[in-house]
């Protein structure tokens, strides 16, 4: 078959978008900006669970940004290019270029499937992002970081990567039996490769990223991948190779004014995110560098490594944060296809609805540690939480039984608001202090944490709502107890408010429909309006309730 670079250019695509500082939290160093990344998904094979969590979690994260009232970019894409992708194309008798569309549009399917506000979509194969590497490669060359020479090691097609001696190991392969050499970090089959090819002076920055990690403690996060990295740089840094000959890989971007070799496909493709914010640039780039890099354990090294110290080389501004997440496992084993239990997220968003996938993927996704898939605590998480906890707050609030009151409904005075009795005391306090509590939680990128937080908030206003009756109150016509239902149906209300507000990064649908059916009016959505009785004034009595006929549908019955 017959490789050749075609880049392939793509409609223009809309802005982009922000969020992470070098601190321990989820806040731009930006006042207005705030730059979120994916990485860009291999067109080796089709989306699936691993990937949807990836786009969610990158999504929530943005849609948390904009909460507070940033502007946001947010990027993603494929990477098309390498010797696997070459060897695939073969296999399948197409051209590589072709190949990679099929995959390329199964992704970007999945981000709008996923109800994902990507900004850019980027294709490696795109002329702009062609131009930003061979760009990026001279810069390198200019200042002196690239040189050539010969190189062996232990090279894994599947993770378009060498290894030293001391990163594999000789084992028994379970799938076929047979012995031979293997990646121990990653577990892929390597061979042993020689050959002349140009190399970037890693090594060089090696006490540099060292004092960057450990100068800013939440630049890589959670603490685990932190120290991980740490680890790797302590232990000492190799130059790396970052071409390969063009006889072994034609399907890349050819080294600039040398033909005969193909660069690094990992090069080529963290350069991705300064394309989209349109590098090379004549001007300061408009959100470059990103706030925050959402990537999967499985690709630190080359994101927490490799990228920083390409920028450094480059002379570019680095990443503000790392959010390197956990994956997923089935019945605590790692999914695959020879074990039959990898998860389609296509199917997954058609059963449940996006929203209640959404919840649960980032509800029990793993930051540090690996998340377990079950369909039944899919089931168990869209009941338990959504419908029983947050759903039949709002039913109960909404009553028919209620609706007359509700029609006549106004927001109870700042010194009734001020001044709860003990009846009220536990829950008011809960309420004041869950949007600060929360907010730790989504800075770190803890956002399963933080919805506990939300979560356990509405269990505290079921519990005051059952204790207070206010459908045995509606009933009595004395002036007391018409004053005492209006504080009740604040309470509840309130909580119902404050937890919509905080949920609308992981279920934008759900949470806006429920904002709706409180008649908050969509400029009272923002996080500073989660502070408790902020949000009611833009709105009257008369609207609450509206619509009332499909609360009951906002949660409907899954199986």
């Amino acid at each position: 078959m017959n490789f050749r670079i075609r880049p392939l250019g793509i409609a223009a695509r809309a802005p982009v978008s922000r969020l992470f500082s070098t601190g321990r939290q989820l806040s731009s160093t930006t006042a207005d900006k705030f730059y979120v990344t994916q990485p860009i998904f291999y067109v080796n094979s089709v989306p699936h669970i691993g990937h949807f969590y990836t786009i969610v979690l990158a999504d929530t994260i943005k849609r948390y940004a904009e909460l507070q009232g940033k502007r946001t970019k947010l990027s993603a894409g494929t990477d098309e290019h390498g010797l696997k992708i070459q060897q695939a194309a073969e296999r399948a008798a197409k051209d590589p270029l072709e190949f990679c569309t099929q995959f390329s549009d199964r992704f970007r399917d999945l981000m709008k499937a996923s109800n994902a506000g990507i900004t850019d979509f980027i294709r490696t194969t795109d002329t702009n992002h062609y131009q930003a590497v061979a760009h990026f490669w001279k810069v390198l060359v200019d200042r002196g970081f690239i040189y050539k020479g010969e190189h062996s090691g232990w090279y894994a097609v599947s993770d378009e990567a060498f290894y030293t001696e001391g990163q594999v190991e000789e084992r028994v392969d379970a799938s076929t039996g047979a012995r031979g050499m293997f990646a121990i970090e990653s577990g892929q089959p390597v061979e042993w490769v020689s050959e002349v090819n140009y190399k970037f002076k890693l090594a060089e920055f090696r006490d540099r990223l060292i004092e960057w990690v450990e100068g800013n403690p939440g630049v890589i996060y959670p603490e685990i991948r932190r120290n991980e990295v740490l680890g790797w740089l302590k232990s000492g840094l190799e130059d790396l190779s970052v071409s390969r000959p063009r006889s072994r890989l034609q399907w890349g971007i050819p080294v600039p004014e040398d033909p005969d070799h193909t660069i690094y496909v990992w090069v080529d493709a963290l350069v991705n995110y300064a394309t989209v914010d349109g590098y090379p640039w004549t001007a300061k780039p408009e959100f470059f560098p990103p706030d925050v890099q959402v990537v999967g354990k499985d690709i630190l090294r080359f994101h927490a490594v490799y990228w920083p110290a390409l920028l450094m080389a480059a002379g570019l501004p680095l990443p503000r944060r790392i959010l390197a997440h956990a994956h997923w496992t089935m019945g605590s084993q790692k999914m695959s296809k020879s074990k039959g239990n990898v998860v389609d997220p296509f199917e997954a968003i058609q059963r449940y609805g996006v929203d209640p996938i959404r919840y649960f993927i980032i509800r029990n996704g793993g930051i540090a540690n690996d998340g377990d898939y079950s369909s039944e605590e899919v089931l168990v998480r869209y009941k338990k939480d959504l419908v029983s906890r947050l759903g039949n707050l709002a039913s109960r609030c909404l009553s028919d039984r209620l609706a007359a009151k509700l029609a006549s409904f106004s927001v109870v005075s700042q010194q009734q608001v001020e001044q709860a009795n003990e009846r009220d005391a536990t829950l008011r306090a809960m309420l004041v202090d869950l949007p600060a509590k929360v907010k730790t939680q989504f800075d770190l990128g803890e956002f399963g944490r933080g919805m506990a937080l939300i979560f356990d908030a509405t269990d505290a206003a079921n519990k005051h709502v059952t204790s207070n009756e206010p459908w045995n109150i509606v009933q009595k016509d004395d002036p007391e107890s018409e004053a005492r239902l209006q504080v009740v149906l604040f309470y509840s209300l309130e909580a119902v408010r404050i937890a919509a507000i905080m949920l609308q990064p992981v279920i934008p649908e759900k949470a806006g429909l429920l904002l709706d059916h409180l008649a908050i009016d969509k400029a009272d959505r923002k996080w500073s309006d989660t502070q408790f009785g902020a949000g009611w004034k833009n709105t009257t009595g008369g609207n609450i309730n509206r619509p009332r006929e499909s609360i009951a549908q906002l949660f409907p019955k899954i199986s």
